[in-house]
């Protein structure tokens, strides 16, 4: 069967004229019908204020030594440019993909008209964003070399940098996964492949974040979550507003402002906090925001900010009525100049990238640990020190708050409009939520770096606590109560998103026992019986990957086995049973295994690491693997007697059913299912005997 295509008229592209209008203020966009104005405007702000910054900041010359080989003038100012070009690129991908996917109405399970042609150009836009981020590549290799593009630049020297080098390594997986959004946003017709679509443009902007000054400051773990998080809101603040500026229709422009307005007033908060944390990491103290050229810029992208805020705030009070009363021309003129403010601070932005910093990224310091794990090395573990010696990860301290915040705010809905919610369900997700904080935060996250020990402890818990508590708490029940739905029903709010997740094919694939259960399996083996977890262990998202890996994993299998939330496949319960004692037996078994091991396990990382309080490796090792096979059996224990417990109701649950349909059919004189039943065997009872 042929897929279903627009007609020729709704698939050709809108035109650019109605993104502008006559300007309002400096600097002022162009009149309406002229969209090359509007870019080239945007272009020469945000190249002169990039110039500008990096001539300020010393950025122009970053990484250069006298005496030392320098790439060239080529390098030094054509990189700074191509960056520019590539975060550019990658916000007008992500603001494309994102509009159409979650904040355009949709027609039926496809994409609108209007959507359509927003992926189209999405996919032009992420393929400029693929050759650019490729421009990148080489430039940086130029940079890093010190040597002009002609004599750095070579096959086997440029294949060893984008597989060995990590900021090769993002940047080509950035390359990789910007052509899979050209080619997806090119074909797609349906909205579920166009939300797809948008995340993996926004998964494709954040990699570069996690290299560079991030990466290797002192306090990576602080530095890297707060650009992920300041990088993905900026994106789809400013690549929003570059989608609104090309919507020609004027109704379907004004619902979909009025819903980027509250996911852009989001952004805003998101990009302040992050930003301040960010700067915090990287200037060391408050003076150095006057003392150094660096603090100078940062002051720059601060007054940035807050007129950004100032025009969201004037967009919220007089554009957005004025475009409800289909007056468009003042939003548009309003929005243009506010994208001229944008690329200007897209243009800082790059240029703090490359300008030192007053913190050094890598100090020099006697202690190793500072440059493997981000912190120095702590004392020797007691259990005081297992929950003051804090981590300062705001990734996990960002999911603990939220998590606990948005389920406590749907109790509170459901309550004050008189629906009740039960206390067990709200005491298990705030313990798993409490457990999480606890295993990731705490003194007890910062030793699961040095300790292969209480690595395993922190695994268990992540994997086999946290999940089942989580899941008791009935999360997706909760939300579909809570949450309104879409005022519009051509637009999917979070409701309908859940929804759609909760019936689609890769859930329905997903719930199936077998497969969660040989995810867990499969995933357990593979991290620790290969260079998995050493590779992992190196890099703080490595890091973030592997945990997250173990809770949304450990969620997924207890939500097959003893989730009371609506998706999942209905199983017997005496086949969860089997399936979850299978799941046991594989995990006592991987610890004998570990047990019974000669070789060390990721010796390259614990080895780097060697405190003098630390027993030898193998012993650690071996504790390591008794915790796994013992500490499994507690949380499988009381799994197994959920699950009985389960069965058991839902049996006098069946036995209520059948007693009210025989009450009722005794009332209405009429037979029941019982009652048929027994007919039935009566019937084949005869006939047998017949026979």
């Amino acid at each position: 069967m042929r897929p279903a295509r627009w007609p020729r008229r709704a698939a050709r592209p809108a035109s650019f004229a109605t993104a502008t209008s006559a300007p309002i203020s400096t600097p002022a966009p162009p009149r309406r019908g002229r969209p090359g104005a509007l870019v080239g405007i945007a272009a020469v702000a945000g190249a002169t204020v990039l110039v500008v910054a990096l001539l300020a900041g010393g950025g122009a010359g970053a990484g250069q030594v006298a005496g030392l080989p320098a790439p060239g003038t080529g390098t030094t100012w054509g990189l700074p440019v191509a960056l520019l070009l590539s975060n550019v690129l990658g916000t007008v991908t992500v603001g494309f993909t994102v509009t159409a996917a979650f904040l355009l109405p949709g027609d039926g399970e496809l994409v609108s008209a209007a959507g359509h042609r927003l992926v189209r150009r999405a996919a032009i836009a992420a393929l400029c964003w693929a050759v650019a981020s490729a421009v990148v590549i080489v430039l940086t290799l130029s940079d890093l070399l010190g040597a002009p593009l002609p004599q750095a630049v070579s096959g086997p020297g440029l294949a060893s940098f984008v597989t060995s080098v990590p900021t090769g390594q993002m940047y080509m997986a950035q390359v990789g996964l910007a052509l899979v959004v050209a080619v997806g946003a090119a074909r797609l017709l349906r909205r579920n492949a166009a939300a797809g679509t948008a995340l993996l443009a926004v998964v494709a902007v954040l990699l570069p974040g996690f290299t560079g000054h991030a990466a290797s400051a002192g306090n990576h773990e602080v530095a890297v979550t707060s650009l992920v998080f300041h990088v993905v809101a900026a994106a789809l603040w400013a690549g929003g507003l570059t989608a609104l500026l090309t919507l020609r229709a004027t109704g379907v422009l004004a619902a979909t402002a009025a819903r980027y307005s509250r996911l852009a007033l989001c952004c805003f908060v998101v990009v302040a906090l992050s930003g301040a944390a960010n700067a915090w990491v990287r200037l060391g103290s408050i003076d150095q925001l006057w003392r150094s050229a660096y603090g100078v810029l940062v002051l720059g992208k601060m007054a940035a900010l807050v007129t950004l805020g100032g025009f969201g705030a004037v967009h919220r009070r007089r554009t957005l009525p004025a475009l409800r009363a289909r007056a468009p021309g003042a939003f548009r003129r309003f929005a243009a100049a506010e994208a001229v403010v944008f690329a200007a601070t897209f243009g800082l932005a790059v240029a703090l990238s490359r300008s030192p910093t007053p913190v050094p990224s890598n100090p020099p310091g006697p202690d190793r640990a500072t440059g493997l794990l981000g912190f120095a090395m702590p004392p020797a573990p007691t259990v005081g020190r297992m929950v003051t010696e804090a981590v300062p990860d705001l990734f996990f301290l960002t999911v603990v708050v939220v998590t606990a915040g948005a389920y406590l705010a749907g109790v509170w809905r459901l309550r004050r409009r008189g629906d009740a919610w039960p206390v067990e369900r709200t005491a298990c997700w705030l313990g798993g939520v409490a457990v999480l904080g606890a295993a990731t935060l705490l003194g007890f996250g910062r030793y699961a770096y040095i300790l292969f020990s209480v690595h395993m402890a922190q695994h268990m818990v992540l994997a086999m606590v946290v999940p089942v508590l989580l899941v008791l708490g009935a999360p997706a029940t909760l939300a579909l109560r809570a949450l309104r739905p879409s005022p519009d029903p051509a637009v999917r709010g979070p409701r309908e998103w859940l929804l759609v997740a909760l019936h689609s094919r890769l859930t329905r694939l997903l719930t199936h026992p077998v497969v969660a259960l040989a995810i867990v399996v499969v995933s357990l083996y593979a991290l620790y019986f290969s260079n998995l977890f050493v590779v992992l262990m190196r890099t703080h998202l490595g890091h973030l990957v592997m945990l997250t890996h173990f809770v949304v994993t450990g969620y997924l299998f207890f939500w097959v086995v003893v989730g009371i939330d609506p998706g999942r496949r209905r199983v017997p319960h005496h086949a969860l049973i089997l399936v979850h004692f299978a799941s046991m037996t594989f995990h006592a078994f991987f610890g004998v295994v570990l047990m019974l091991a000669t070789g060390l396990l990721a010796a390259s990382w614990f080895g780097a690491l060697h405190p003098a309080w630390r027993a030898s490796l193998a012993s650690d090792q071996k504790l390591a693997a008794g915790i796994a096979w013992a500490f499994g059996e507690i949380p499988g224990v009381a799994v197994m007697a959920v699950l009985i417990l389960q069965w058991i109701r839902a049996d006098e649950r069946e036995q209520r059913r059948l007693d009210r349909a025989a009450a009722r059919a005794e009332t209405e004189g009429a037979d029941d299912d019982l009652a048929r039943y027994n007919a039935f065997l009566r019937t084949l009872s005869v006939r047998a005997n017949r026979r």
